[in-house]
């Protein structure tokens, strides 16, 4: 099997889709169930982001390179076997590839999309797997408390029961430890930037330098800036599913973020062609492929700093800080679970809710000050 990636002059009812997965034959014939699923799964209004095309071309390739592998065929869904050919797939991912349990779910998800693609499609007569009634625990409560109440649901009986551990993030005293050593001013406004607003990576990757003002100059005296994230604003802004939301930005910190862009960034917006994008890599350019090159740079700072760390543990670093201040300092009726779903661009709360487990973790009252703390260790508080 080859699994190619669509160049800019793959084109589907006109339009260039560079990127997008393209599943071969060992003899360069095009594997035709494949790629007739890759079109309409794809390529519908549900798939809000080309994010998923590498991932679900990955799970399609590496199932069918396990059917060729061992002389099996994936329309042979009455094989008489107790095992179908799904659940081996499963076992092999899990027991012999060694797999974590939430990526052979992934896998093994979109391999039941295409099964049910399928069957529709009239290519096999049945789904090689079934559903099965499991206990599940529901969370009913966003206020104070988690409230879980057993419930009935019924489940795809191939998959592995999900295993999500709770997000890890940064105490205090370790982001202390993460900036004290980022000494480069770039990439020190990236971790400030993550920690401050609980951007994703791609967002801190196409954050426009267009949004950011000085607040003294534009008469603007509010504590907290209103920024709107508009991904149809032509300014490059990418968020997830391409959807628009407000965050905000404290006075101090727009501030910080401006003299910044007068400071540091000009540098290197004149060694590249791309303006748009707030922080850029020392080319000049926009750091690509979603941000991933983020996750190197501050995984990096980390080691240096003693302290395991990713982007997206810096977005879960804000949500817990943030909410555990909401939670203690309650105003004007704001509830906190909804303005950190807000902030953070769930779609749902259930999503947000997993922070409640976190701040229980809190045990200092100074982690409490959240913001204060990182006013004082950027240096203009």
């Amino acid at each position: 099997m080859e699994l190619l990636w669509g160049t800019r002059d793959f084109v589907i009812a006109g339009q260039p889709y560079e990127g997008f997965p393209i599943l071969l034959w060992d003899s360069m014939a095009t594997c035709s169930q494949a790629n007739q699923f890759f079109r309409y799964y794809l390529l519908r209004g549900d798939i809000g982001s080309k994010e998923s095309w590498p991932s679900t071309g990955r799970a399609i390739y590496d199932f069918f390179s396990f059917m060729q592998a061992h002389d099996l065929d994936w329309r042979d869904v009455d094989r008489g076997e107790a095992k179908s050919l799904v659940a081996a797939y499963r076992d092999y991912c899990l027991v012999t590839c060694g797999l974590a349990r939430n990526t052979t779910r992934q896998r093994l998800t979109y391999i039941c999309k295409f099964y049910e693609f399928a069957r529709d499609k009239g290519w096999v007569k049945r789904l090689p797997f079934a559903h099965e009634e499991r206990t599940v625990k529901r969370e009913t409560s966003f206020l104070e408390h988690i409230d879980a109440s057993e419930g009935k649901t019924l489940v795809n009986d191939v998959m592995p029961r999900r295993h999500k551990p709770l997000p890890k993030f940064l105490s205090i005293a370790q982001v202390k430890s993460l900036l004290a050593v980022a000494e480069n001013p770039h990439h020190r406004m990236m971790i400030q930037l993550a920690l401050r607003t609980g951007l994703r990576r791609n967002e801190l990757a196409t954050f426009p330098v267009a949004y950011v003002f000085d607040p003294d100059k534009a008469g603007r005296t509010e504590r907290n800036i209103r920024i709107r994230l508009d991904p149809f604003d032509g300014t490059g802004m990418d968020t997830k599913g391409c959807k628009e939301r407000e965050i905000l930005i404290s006075r101090k910190f727009m501030s910080e973020l401006y003299r910044y862009v007068a400071k540091y960034r000009g540098e290197r917006a004149s060694l590249g062609k791309n303006q748009n994008a707030m922080l850029l890599n020392h080319l000049g350019d926009i750091y690509g492929n979603a941000g991933k090159s983020l996750n190197r740079i501050i995984g990096d700072i980390g080691k240096r700093a003693g302290v395991e760390v990713h982007t997206h543990m810096l977005r879960h670093t804000y949500a817990t800080h943030t909410l555990a201040n909401l939670q203690r300092h309650r105003e004007n009726g704001l509830d906190p679970l909804v303005f950190l779903q807000r902030q953070l661009g769930h779609s749902s709360i259930q999503t947000t809710m997993v922070y409640l487990h976190l701040i229980n973790e809190l045990a200092d009252e100074a982690v409490l000050a959240y913001d204060d703390e990182l006013n004082e260790m950027a240096g203009f508080a």
